[in-house]
């Protein structure tokens, strides 16, 4: 399989690494976490000015059209920068479900809201149940309009979204509904993840107009397709991040000192550190496979690979936390070291769309039809 990138994916890579390199440091980083907001409304349109939040989007809409390629090298580089703003929430969820669902003049406002950085969405999808439960939250017609009740559990980057994509159960199909975040019968009880991002738990109990929902009959495939391809980002996102804290960790042991020699020469910690890099190239390597999925049209294929690499890439995103956090010793959870940000980070991922278990399961049940 060629593993090289075009001329373009790699400009796309280069220019997010500029950014984050220049000007989104520990520091500025840390000032993010300790405001109240959780982000930074000027690095968000920094990236709309760099055209990342039109990534996915195709050209015929105005967009980059990067596909799934494009959207794995900057999210490669996103968390490798530890991005604290909605990047997968917004640019790359969001925004595929509504190029894959909404039409007219709607689709055209939308896109063009959310490339801009006017405006975020997020998909209020995940339930209490498990991210591969069926829909609790239901949507029954209710004169012109629909009756939606439900709750959603941990939507990254709620707080400050203007729209949430509600997924429901309209009888025996699936329905995305827009619906405004301030809207009477939304109740949101704003929390941060383990590593310091803005999310919610929503209630809903409220009406909204017949047009609210964007499919036109059932949105399940668009849907299936859209958290496939933000899943696969996700992998991408943490591959950064096994990057970064593997690199700290290798220069660490080449920098601390003791029994007058650097601990990187002792043997047993080479070989942890050998074990690590295995982790984070075995990762990597899923990382591409699901990727290369997401360019087929055979939906079984593509989940059996974006679980497998969900699965394997938290594996290795716990082994490798673990193992850097063990061998920075005591200041490996001091927030002075990238170590501990990336360990957060590292941690999250595991936990977000689905656990590592949920992920062996849902593996495990696409494989033998993808092998049938």
């Amino acid at each position: 399989m060629d593993f090289s990138f075009t001329e373009e994916q790699q400009m796309l890579r280069d220019s997010i690494r500029r950014y984050l390199e220049s000007g989104y440091g520990l520091e500025h980083r840390a000032a993010i976490l300790a405001g109240d907001e959780g982000w930074s409304p000027r690095t968000w349109s920094d990236l709309a000015e760099l055209g990342l939040l039109a990534l996915d989007i195709d050209e015929a809409d105005g967009g980059i059209g990067a596909g799934p390629v494009g959207t794995m090298l900057v999210s490669e580089a996103v968390g490798a920068g530890l991005l604290l703003e909605p990047f997968h929430a917004s640019a790359v969820l969001a925004t595929r479900l509504v190029s894959l669902l909404a039409q007219g003049e709607r689709r055209v406002q939308l896109l063009e809201a959310l490339a801009s950085g006017a405006a975020i969405a997020v998909l209020a999808h995940e339930e209490s149940a498990g991210w591969a439960q069926p829909l609790a939250t239901t949507a029954v017609r209710e004169g012109d309009g629909w009756r939606l009740r439900g709750s959603k559990t941990c939507v990254a980057h709620a707080p400050i979204a203007r729209w949430l994509l509600v997924s429901a159960r309209t009888g025996p199909d699936t329905g995305v509904f827009l619906v405004d975040r301030e809207a009477a019968g939304v109740a949101l009880q704003p929390l941060r993840t383990v590593d310091g991002m803005l999310a919610a738990d929503i209630d809903l109990d409220l009406c909204v107009p017949g047009d609210a929902r964007l499919d036109d009959g059932d949105a399940a495939a668009a849907l299936d397709e859209a958290l496939d391809r933000a899943i696969t980002a996700l992998c991408a996102d943490a591959v950064g991040v096994l990057d970064r804290i593997l690199a700290a960790t290798v220069q660490y042991t080449r920098d601390r000192v003791q029994f007058g020699t650097p601990i990187g020469r002792f043997q047993a910690l080479q070989h942890r550190m050998a074990d690590m890099y295995m982790q984070v190239e075995q990762a990597r390597s899923m990382s591409l496979l699901a990727t290369s999925a997401c360019l087929q049209h055979d939906p079984h294929a593509r989940r059996e690979a974006v679980s497998g690499a969900k699965a394997l890439v938290g594996q290795a995103a716990r082994r490798v936390g673990q193992e850097a956090v063990q061998l920075h010793g005591g200041m490996g959870m001091t927030d002075e070291l990238d170590v501990s940000h990336c360990f957060r980070r590292l941690l999250a991922f595991e936990l977000r769309m689905g656990g590592t278990d949920e992920h062996l399961r849902q593996y495990r049940r696409h494989a033998p039809a993808h092998a049938a």
